[in-house]
C-alpha cells in the first residue's frame, strides 16, 4: 500500500501520466513536509479514485508527480446527504463545512434567512465560495475521501426549501416529529439548519408546507454548527456507513 500525504489536484489522473503540481500543493509538499525527488504521495481529483504517485522534477518553486497504480475507488455515498445551512458568523461556517465533509455530506447549499446576520455579495461572496471549496478539499485530503462534496451557490431559504427533492427532508425543529426508525431508508436526505437565532415561525411553516418534517436532537438547545453535525451523524448511524 502506498504511503505519503494525500494531495488534491483538479487534473485528470491516469496510471503512467505525469502532472505538474499547482504552486500551493508544491509549496506544502516541499517547504512544509520537506519532500524531495522520489518521495511517495497519493493523488485524487474528486472523481472517486486515489492513485499512488512519486514526486519528481523538484525545483525551487515547483514540482511534478508521476502517477502510479490505482489504489482504491470510493463508491457513491448512500444515502446522499444534502445540507442546507444558513450562513453562520466567523469561522463557524468553515467548521460546519469541514466536519460535514468528514461525516460524508454529498452537497452543501449555503442559505440566507430572516435572522441570518451574514451578508455577502459580489466579489466578497465569490471569494468566500472559493474559500469554502478549499475547506472541503482540505477536509477530503485529511479524512481519506476521494469524492469532494459540491458546494452550491447560496440561495434564499424559501427557494431552496421549495426546490429540494430529496426523498426525506428535515428541519431542525420539534414540529411534527416522529422517530427516524419509522422512516424507510432513503436514497437521499436533506437537512435544513437555521442561523444562530433560529428560524422564524413563518419560515418553519414554509418548510413544513414544502414537505419538511421536524427533527429534534434531545432536550438541549444546540448551536447551529453543533446541530448540523449531530444530525448528520444520526443519519449516518441510522442509514449510512456508521
Amino acid at each position: 500500500m502506498s504511503t505519503g500525504p494525500r494531495t488534491y489536484t483538479p487534473q485528470t489522473l491516469q496510471t503512467g501520466s505525469r502532472i505538474d503540481l499547482d504552486s500551493q500543493s508544491a509549496a506544502h509538499l516541499l517547504r512544509v513536509l520537506r519532500m524531495t525527488d522520489g518521495d511517495s504521495l497519493r493523488l485524487f481529483n474528486g472523481d472517486g479514485h486515489e492513485y499512488a504517485a512519486v514526486l519528481c522534477d523538484v525545483q525551487k518553486k515547483g514540482a511534478a508527480a508521476e502517477v502510479g497504480v490505482l489504489l482504491r475507488s470510493d463508491a457513491e455515498l448512500s444515502p446522499q446527504m444534502h445540507l442546507g445551512q444558513v450562513v453562520s458568523k466567523g469561522d463557524r461556517m468553515d467548521f460546519t463545512i469541514q466536519k460535514a465533509t468528514e461525516l460524508g455530506i454529498s452537497t452543501i447549499t449555503p442559505l440566507w434567512s430572516e435572522r441570518c446576520e451574514v451578508r455577502l455579495k459580489g466579489e466578497r461572496l465569490e471569494k468566500k465560495m472559493e474559500h469554502w471549496q478549499k475547506v472541503a478539499i482540505s477536509a477530503c485530503e485529511q479524512c481519506g475521501r476521494n469524492r469532494i462534496p459540491q458546494i452550491h451557490q447560496p440561495l434564499h431559504f424559501s427557494e431552496w426549501a421549495a426546490q429540494t427533492s430529496s426523498g426525506l427532508k428535515f428541519i431542525l425543529h420539534p414540529r411534527d416529529q416522529k422517530p427516524l426508525r419509522d422512516y424507510p431508508a432513503p436514497a437521499a436526505v436533506a437537512l435544513l439548519v437555521g442561523p444562530e437565532g433560529g428560524f422564524s415561525d413563518a419560515e418553519v411553516e414554509q418548510a413544513i408546507s414544502a414537505g419538511f418534517a421536524g427533527l429534534t436532537l434531545g432536550p438541549r438547545v444546540l448551536r447551529t454548527e453543533t446541530a448540523a453535525l449531530a444530525a448528520l451523524s444520526v443519519f449516518q448511524f441510522q442509514w449510512g456507513d456508521f
